[in-house]
């Protein structure tokens, strides 16, 4: 079943075009990748599934209906369903707030829960992340960057969403803590069914965390399918450049 969708988006900025014609669907359970190199218009597309962003042309939906933004009912619902993580873990934490309360936020902005309940649930994504129950009175500068991932993550994930959209979410951390940041949200996606949206322009991160991938060029989707197929064999000359850019260890 599709959970969010793109469908024939365009999206302008002024008179320059930015995303022309872009279709994507992301199932229940999920997980699908877009890659692209900087300016292909990856982080647009990711703000109109969002719903921060409205679409000059073209459609997105959320099971199965049109997203409507100015519908404040409505989209409370979707954000308690749709959460993201942004790609830098220094700046998306507010450094004057405890981790139990940067964590707890969305669950209080959206009405879900307060007071034992939500420190309990706060305890709960933490646990999920990997880290222990006293990070919640600490500050965000006592975390390392991998850390505040995780913690970025515990946020989203605090209020059991069915779709954790990811924009560039390890690209800011070092090559063993990128690892571990996809390892851990291959095991949440199994252990609770979320759907991941991920945007990169790294194809190994890609590859370790995306069953489908789309393949972004100047605002227009060139390529998509399965991860393996789209790497192994690459049907357009794009898709091919950006594999050959990969770096490779020498023999």
């Amino acid at each position: 079943m599709t959970v969010l969708e793109a469908r024939g988006v365009d999206f302008s900025y002024g008179r320059r075009r930015i995303l022309e014609g872009v279709s994507l669907e992301v199932g229940a359970g999920e997980s699908v990748g877009i890659v692209g190199e900087s300016g292909a218009g990856k982080s647009t597309l990711l703000n109109l599934l969002l719903g921060l962003e409205r679409p000059s042309a073209g459609e997105v939906r959320f099971d199965g209906s049109p997203l409507a933004v100015r519908d404040r009912a409505l989209m409370r619902g979707f954000r308690g369903s749709v959460q993201a993580v942004f790609q830098d873990p220094y700046s998306s934490l507010d450094p004057r707030q405890r981790i139990g309360a940067i964590v707890s936020e969305p669950l209080e902005s959206l009405g879900l829960a307060r007071g034992a309940d939500a420190r309990s649930r706060v305890g709960e994504a933490l646990a999920a992340v990997g880290l222990d129950g006293d990070a919640a009175e600490r500050y965000p500068h006592e975390f390392s960057g991998g850390q505040r991932q995780r913690i970025a993550i515990a946020r989203a994930v605090v209020v059991r969403p069915r779709v954790l959209v990811a924009d560039e979410p390890v690209s800011a951390l070092d090559v063993s803590t990128r690892t571990q940041v996809i390892e851990l949200v291959n095991e949440l996606r199994r252990t609770t069914g979320l759907a991941l949206l991920m945007v990169s322009h790294d194809l190994s991160a890609v590859a370790a965390a995306c069953e489908r991938t789309a393949v972004l060029e100047r605002g227009r989707i060139v390529e998509q399918g399965p991860t393996a197929a789209v790497l192994a064999e690459p049907r357009d000359p794009y898709t091919r450049r950006l594999i050959s850019a990969i770096p490779r260890l020498p023999a």
